[in-house]
């Protein structure tokens, strides 16, 4: 009989326990099949920031533009409901201009996308970028997107380039070295102008002397993947990833190679994550169907980005039911600071907003002939990836119109603003600014907790809270009125906490116009 001393046992289960977890965390790579790869180099892939569609590059196919001798054009596939990629399509002559098309980003609504080329005029003479937007179904003529002193700092032979969440922020990857393959990462960032500013390096901790090149920054705007041939890989390029430190761009932490099997002896590159941060899309030359194909892994929780939010929905008309064209933008509370923005909105209203956690957020949407409406998404303690829907009623700018102030805070059962409310009530005074003709009622409501006077009371300071804080920053006095309803004037059963909650609301009623 084998005597183990309970020392030597318990040496035994710990190893046994971590070959196990080792094991657990094993990844897989899953060819994406031929319904994605195909004989021909598959590359670039770009999935969406909710993962249900996939936009890529496909080299010298017969059905591109230019046929199947030295062709790149864009191509993309859509996840059905029951999760499985349907036939890629190829895109049409509005994404694929000329002989070597190259995508670099899509925008959480896929409205705008970045590609290769600084078109003008609908025609590309040189190595840039521009914007595609979509109007419904037409996409409109690629924007050349101006980057200060571009043509005087970019001297090499490449350049890819990432554009993160916020539609304000560019990751390129390019040489200062006159026709050198070897790139280095830097950072742009968007003007008031619409222009971009002078390209800043990120520093030495991410750029070597060797290649850095195919930039993606993942949702939460801190984890930023990227390919490399430095000392230590396992190939020619392998994928590392860095993270942002602080709001230099310049301090990141050492870059670490995701080893394999997503790193192989082969150069890899083009890594990307959806919102959610569980899968990852890559390009594969391992026993693939053909040259390049796309695969994906599941994310190990160290090296996957901090969890985000995703929200999406449709703009509307309050009365009509029917979608609108809007511009979408959020800010962080209670500063007013504008952070990001989705400033292209299809003609069916469809809209996509990722914020990361750790920030409090107005969102607000506003379109000619409405009025602006806002909502609040207080991130500030950090949780799990969430998907949310929700519609964004716009009221029509007319008389009887009555909007709610939805970024409004009080103390409970108390009638000073918070500054968090002071973004709100700024834009209804630009409103009122920008139409001098408007008086307007501000109307405060409480559920029925409480007695009734004291009800009406608080519901009336909060009102008089409102209008003291417009007329202080020049509004007339006379234009407005207020009025508490105290618990008169639900808008649902008090039945709940969260009924409660929406019959606790300040709002404002358009009189003349």
């Amino acid at each position: 009989m084998i005597k183990i001393s309970i020392n030597n046992f318990l040496a035994i289960l710990f190893f046994v326990c971590n070959v196990f977890f080792l094991h657990a965390q094993q990844l897989e790579i899953e060819n994406l099949g031929a319904n994605i790869n195909s004989k021909y180099s598959e590359l670039n892939p770009i999935i969406s920031a909710d993962g249900k569609t996939l936009y890529f590059i496909r080299s010298n196919h017969p059905e591109n533009i230019n046929g199947d001798s030295a062709s790149q054009d864009i191509w993309y596939a859509i996840k059905d409901t029951e999760g499985v990629w349907q036939p890629a399509k190829h895109a049409d002559e509005n994404l694929n201009r000329q002989e070597y098309n190259t995508l670099f980003n899509v925008s959480s609504d896929g409205n705008k996308m970045l590609i290769s080329g600084p078109y003008s005029d609908g025609i590309n003479s040189r190595i840039g970028y521009s914007f595609l937007t979509r109007n419904g179904n037409v996409w409109n003529d690629p924007k050349f997107l101006h980057i200060k002193k571009w043509e005087s700092r970019f001297k090499g032979l490449y350049s890819s380039a990432c554009m993160a969440f916020d539609n304000k922020t560019l990751i390129i990857s390019f040489s200062e070295k006159e026709e050198s393959p070897v790139n280095d990462l830097y950072v742009s960032f968007l003007q008031p102008n619409g222009r971009w500013s002078e390209p800043t390096s990120l520093g030495d901790t991410v750029n070597t002397k060797d290649d850095e090149t195919t930039p993606f920054l993942a949702a939460d705007g801190i984890s930023l993947y990227f390919s490399s041939n430095r000392k230590g890989g396992l190939g020619s390029n392998d994928i590392y990833l860095s993270k942002r430190l602080d709001n230099t761009w310049r301090k990141w932490s050492k870059p670490i190679n995701l080893g394999a099997p997503i790193n192989t002896k082969d150069w890899d590159a083009y890594y990307t994550i959806p919102a959610s941060g569980d899968l990852a899309y890559l390009v594969s030359y391992q026993n693939s169907l053909g040259k390049g194909d796309i695969v994906r892994v599941k994310t190990k929780s160290t090296t996957k980005p901090k969890p985000v939010i995703l929200i999406k929905g449709k703009v509307l008309n309050s009365k009509t039911n029917l979608p609108v064209e809007a511009e979408i933008s959020y800010e962080l509370l209670p500063s007013g600071e504008k952070v990001g923005v989705a400033d292209f909105i299809s003609k069916n209203g469809d809209y996509v907003l990722v914020l990361p956690y750790g920030k409090n957020y107005g969102i607000t949407a506003k379109a000619i002939g409405y009025v602006p409406i806002s909502l609040n998404y207080d991130l500030t303690i950090e949780n799990k990836y969430k998907e949310i829907k929700k519609d964004l009623m716009l009221v029509p700018f007319e008389k009887g119109s009555v909007i709610r102030l939805n970024n409004l805070f009080f103390d409970s059962g108390k009638a000073t603003l918070k500054k968090e409310s002071y973004p709100e009530i700024e834009r209804l005074i630009q409103l009122l600014k920008d139409n001098t003709d408007v008086e307007i009622e501000i109307a405060g409501h409480t559920d029925d907790v409480g007695s009734n006077d004291d009800n009406l009371i608080l519901s009336g300071n909060r009102s008089a809270a409102v209008k003291e804080y417009i007329v202080f920053k020049g509004i007339a006095e006379g234009r407005i009125n207020c009025r508490g309803y105290g618990e008169y004037k639900s808008i649902v059963k008090n039945d709940t906490e969260e009924n409660r909650q929406l019959n606790r609301r300040v709002e404002f009623k358009i009189i003349t116009k």
